[in-house]
């Protein structure tokens, strides 16, 4: 027996001396229970070490009824697919539902370590929130334009939640969102404008706006018809043309005042005396102290 001790004590000290220097795998979560609210982002935590293993294989899977993969060979699978991004083997899911409420499993093995699998939990709770119906949204369509005008329907549904996306009719003809070169306007759904470069008169027509979240039915705005009139160019250079002769004509009355004025001005200057100093004045009469007395007046 007392052999045997100090094989037993030697034992248990080259066992804790590997311990110290061997590193199996080891998973683990930060934050096991995750609670957000419906439409925002969940961060699903999840930290690991190996021992020499420099690339383990990442897995996560969702429990329930049945054990389904989220995160598979390097790509996400089911409802996370298009949703979520990986960083280490932390997972984060856009804009959580409901659905994606639950416990899920993050599992890490490594190959090449002694301990070759590790695995940590995370519960996922997502929060509720109070959906409104899409309310009549408010539009702005202007009742009449000039071909080849620039031209700006606007709609708005500032109550409904989540926010409501729009969608415009012409004469109760949905108009097209994707971008086409031969479409002369642009559609954005997310803020409901609707813009057109340059309108003609196969514009002309009703317009209307209709808003929907996916809550209750989509609400439309009343229509309106929009007017495009034809650019008239020959009321524009009859226009045109009459204020040029009324400028010529402006010009035509300034320059014969002006003839009129000097003509005046040196028909008087012929006639002043030659020691007096020549003026152009709306008077003619000469200064009374140049009168000098003739035989007509001598009493």
């Amino acid at each position: 027996m007392k052999r045997t001790e100090p094989l037993l004590l030697i034992s248990a000290l080259l066992l804790l001396l590997q311990s110290q220097f061997c590193f199996p795998v080891t998973v683990s979560s930060p934050k096991p229970k995750v609670e957000i609210h419906e439409n925002e982002d969940a961060v699903l935590p999840c930290v690991f070490k190996t021992e020499k293993d420099s690339h383990p294989r990442i897995e996560w899977k969702k429990k329930g009824k049945d054990i389904s993969y989220v995160y598979f060979n390097g790509t996400f699978r089911g409802s996370f697919a298009g949703r979520a991004k990986m960083e280490g083997a932390t997972v984060t899911l856009y804009r959580a539902t409901l659905r994606d409420s639950g416990e899920y499993r993050c599992e890490v093995s490594a190959s090449m370590d002694s301990n070759t699998l590790g695995e940590a939990e995370v519960s996922l709770k997502v929060l509720g929130t109070v959906c409104l119906a899409p309310h009549t949204p408010l539009c702005e369509i202007p009742s009449s334009a000039l071909t080849g005008a620039v031209v700006e329907m606007r709609c708005e549904d500032r109550l409904s939640f989540p926010p409501a996306t729009y969608r415009w009719y012409k004469d109760n003809r949905p108009l097209s969102s994707t971008r086409q070169a031969n479409l002369t306007y642009t559609l954005d759904t997310q803020s409901g404008k609707l813009y057109f470069r340059a309108v003609s008169q196969a514009d002309s027509g009703q317009y209307r706006c209709e808003a929907s979240n996916g809550v209750g039915a989509p609400k439309s705005c009343e229509g309106k018809h929009l007017q495009i009139d034809m650019y008239d160019m020959n009321m524009m250079i009859i226009i045109t043309v009459a204020a040029g002769g009324l400028l010529l004509l402006s010009v035509s009355v300034l320059g014969v005042c002006c003839c009129c004025w000097r003509r005046r001005c040196k028909h008087q200057k012929g006639k002043g005396s030659s020691d007096t100093p020549h003026q152009c004045s709306s008077s003619s009469l000469p200064n009374p102290q140049y009168y000098r007395h003739t035989q007509s007046f001598v009493l």
